[in-house]
């Protein structure tokens, strides 16, 4: 029995029996021996060994890369928005509580120009500051400003200086008296140089603001005009020229410490004041023609009182607390605009004491 089972284990036939047939492609012992064929082992995507086609492994995958590196494809991204536009700030962030809503909504551009968001403070009318045709500077605005109004005060009282010392002297010096009386064609070269630094510095903005040369054309208009006015002082009364030279003094710092202390905007009526200059002109021209010491009268009366006009307006321009200003890099412009006033209200001062004493 023992015997049997041997011939049944190792597949021979038994004694006298014939083999079984042998099928096509069958593989006769004796039989490969190690190593036996692995299983198949997966291998990183796209490497040799990869099956081209599934099933394939399932998970779990690799955590460890090395995984692509950008470029990245770029924004706009799908926001729920409007968020603000990068870059953000990159941690740590800190931690809440965060303040609660609501929060300022942005401007409409069809609301930039409407008079809730305009550039006026909230306390007053805009200053110099706010105006987008200057360059805006680093430096402490007030600070800019009381320096510019220095500078032109400075400025101002060396051109008054010089001129009441020329009138000073053509009052009081005899000689020097009678010298602009008979050589009259001196009071019209001297009137054709201070118009061309007028236009000089009144039109050509570049210029003015160039140093030093700024300074010397203001410093040739400043002697031209104080000959002209040292001139016309010699031909009246000392007396009036005296009353002349305090009601001017009184009348320009009573109207200086005004607009220094009103909240009234009276650069708001500059336009009103170009009209009443164009009338007064014509004015003037009247009165080339008809000589009369009543009509002369009036018409010195209202120019003085024009220019003290714009005098406040001048001096408020200096401030740059309303709605017109001077640039703090015009300081000869500014000095200029003041100095005139002063000059023609001296005058027509002077012209109203002349012709009342006649």
């Amino acid at each position: 029995m023992s015997h049997e089972k041997s011939f049944l284990v190792s597949g021979e036939p038994f004694p006298g029996q014939q083999p079984p047939p042998v099928p096509p492609g069958y593989v006769q012992p004796p039989y490969p021996t190690a190593p036996y064929p692995q299983p198949f082992q997966p291998t990183a995507y796209g490497q040799p060994g990869y099956p081209p086609t599934g099933p394939y492994p399932q998970g779990p995958y690799p955590t460890q890369g090395p995984y692509p590196q950008g470029p990245y494809p770029q924004g706009p991204y799908p926001t729920q928005g409007p968020y603000p536009q990068g870059p953000y700030p990159q941690g740590p962030y800190p931690q809440g509580p965060y303040p609660q809503g609501p929060y300022a909504q942005p401007i409409a551009p069809e609301d930039q120009d409407s008079p809730l968001h305009s550039n006026y403070h909230e306390d007053g009318p805009p200053s110099y500051y706010d105006n987008q045709d200057f360059p805006t500077t680093n430096w402490d605005d007030k600070n800019i400003r009381q320096a510019f109004i220095r500078k032109v005060f400075l400025v101002l009282t060396l051109q008054l200086s010089v001129t009441f010392a020329f009138v000073a002297v053509f009052t009081f010096v005899k000689g020097v008296k009678g010298f602009v009386r008979r050589n009259v064609w001196t009071y019209y070269v001297s009137y054709a140089v201070f118009f061309i630094s007028l236009i000089v510095l009144s039109c050509c903005g570049e210029f003015r603001r160039k140093h030093p040369w700024n300074l010397v054309a203001l410093s040739i208009l400043t002697l031209c005009l104080s000959y002209m006015v040292g001139m016309i002082a010699s031909f009246y009364n000392t007396d009036a020229v005296i009353m002349a030279v305090g009601i001017t003094a009184v009348v320009c710092f009573t109207v200086v410490l005004f607009s220094l202390q009103t909240k009234y905007d009276f650069t708001s009526c500059r336009g009103v004041l170009m009209v009443c200059l164009m009338v007064l002109l014509i004015f003037a021209i009247l009165c080339i023609f008809i000589r009369n010491r009543i009509l002369e009268i009036v018409y010195a009366s209202l120019g003085a009182l024009l220019f003290t006009c714009f005098l406040a307006v001048d001096t408020q321009m200096i401030l740059g607390n309303k709605q017109l200003a001077i640039s703090p890099e015009e300081y000869i412009f500014a000095a200029l605009n003041l100095y005139t006033d002063i000059i023609n209200i001296f005058l027509y001062i002077l012209a109203i004491i002349g012709r009342a004493k006649e």
